[in-house]
């Protein structure tokens, strides 16, 4: 061998050590960098399922009848300044206001607005959509919506993106000791579906109410064992409110200032009571599963029936709203009137809660006993 040829087999086998050196601190380097996101993020995330309650703008990117990017929506919501965002209240969601008490870094952010990528994904994100249900076919009078099984395949769109961002391990620890899991839907399967006589009559026929309410926690089970599968572990189910007592149902029903539609509250709590064992089933059948209940039917019922001891002023009339005697028939809107005093409405709009109520909803789910939320409160569940 010439003296050349063997400088330069030693000057290869040299870089080939240093490059080697280098990919190993670099792998290091990167490892640490996950470590350090995932532990930087002290205020955990939450990952937001459901329908108009919580939906924090997913409807603003769907060509979709169910909107709230419009004024006065949002005119209380001091991170945009008071403009809409796509929110169906005046100001925070529950969802939102959850999760500032439980420390989180910022909202979490719609899946379909195009910043929502990259580290923005730590604080969690938002899939829920206005009009969504449990079942596909529920809300097909607004159009588009997200419904839940769809929802559900955007998270598996997320759950790949935190396997890139953090590495396999650390998004599976992520999302398993991090991340809240939080469901608000159902309430569009009856308001939107069953009891909507356009859209009902053949479904109402064919179908008893026994038989669609376990339909839909037939499809509740298998997209809730479906995130579980995708590593969600803390889970929180809001039940259906009492939809009977919502301005909408009480200005088409004439009902008195005092009074909800019985209907409506019958079906409710006959779901609820299906879901509250259908959450018992999953604590005991899926190993390292937290599901608790939000026990929001109670509780809205609490606001509406003592709604003098929270501060508010009606609980039956819409402070944005047009129609009847509950300005219970017409979306809030530009067009539309709008209350003097915000924070004495129990409700914003014909379906929605006000900021005001929202602060009190989500006050009791983080630290409230077992009476409204089980068997253990959000902020528990999050120590976990």
């Amino acid at each position: 061998m010439q003296p050349s040829e063997a400088r330069s087999m030693e000057e290869h086998s040299w870089a080939a050590a240093i490059a080697a050196v280098v990919a190993v601190l670099f792998a290091a380097a990167a490892a640490v960098a996950r470590a350090e996101v995932v532990d930087e993020f002290g205020g955990g995330a939450s990952f937001i399922f459901g329908d108009s309650l919580v939906d924090a703008g997913n409807n603003n990117f769907i060509p979709s009848l169910s909107r709230a990017n419009m004024t006065p929506n949002g005119i209380d919501f001091a991170a945009s300044g008071g403009m809409p965002t796509g929110r169906f209240t005046n100001g925070r969601t529950i969802a939102d206001i959850i999760g500032e008490m439980l420390g989180q870094a910022d909202y979490s952010p719609p899946f379909l607005a195009p910043n929502t990528t990259g580290g923005a994904i730590l604080n969690g994100v938002n899939y829920a959509s206005g009009g969504a249900g449990i079942l596909n076919a529920t809300g097909k009078i607004f159009v588009n919506r997200i419904g839940m099984d769809l929802q559900v395949d955007y998270f598996n769109v997320t759950r790949k993106q935190l396997d890139d961002l953090l590495g396999r391990d650390k998004a599976k620890e992520f999302l398993r000791k991090k991340a809240i899991f939080s469901v608000t839907v159902g309430s569009n399967d009856f308001l939107n579906n069953y009891l909507m006589p356009v859209l009902s009559t053949g479904t109402r026929i064919s179908e008893s109410p026994d038989s669609f309410i376990n339909d839909l926690i037939f499809h509740l089970r298998d997209q809730l064992t479906r995130l579980y599968t995708l590593d969600a572990r803390k889970f929180v189910i809001a039940n259906v409110g009492p939809l009977g007592c919502i301005p909408y149902q009480k200005t088409i029903n004439r009902v008195g200032d005092d009074e909800c539609v019985k209907l409506p509250n019958q079906m409710a709590a006959q779901y609820n009571g299906q879901l509250r064992e259908l959450l018992i089933e999953l604590n005991d059948n899926l190993p390292g599963a937290r599901f608790c209940l939000a026990n929001v039917y109670d509780l809205v019922l609490e606001l509406i029936t003592n709604y003098p001891n929270y501060g508010f002023e009606t609980a039956s009339v819409a402070c944005c709203g047009n129609g009847g005697s509950y300005d219970g028939l017409v979306p809030c809107g530009p067009t539309t009137s709008m209350c003097d005093a915000r924070d004495k409405h129990v409700f914003w709009d014909p379906y929605h809660p006000s900021e005001a109520a929202n602060v009190l909803l989500a006050k009791y789910i983080v630290d409230g006993d077992s009476k409204y939320i089980s068997p253990m409160n959000l902020r528990k569940l999050y120590s976990l």
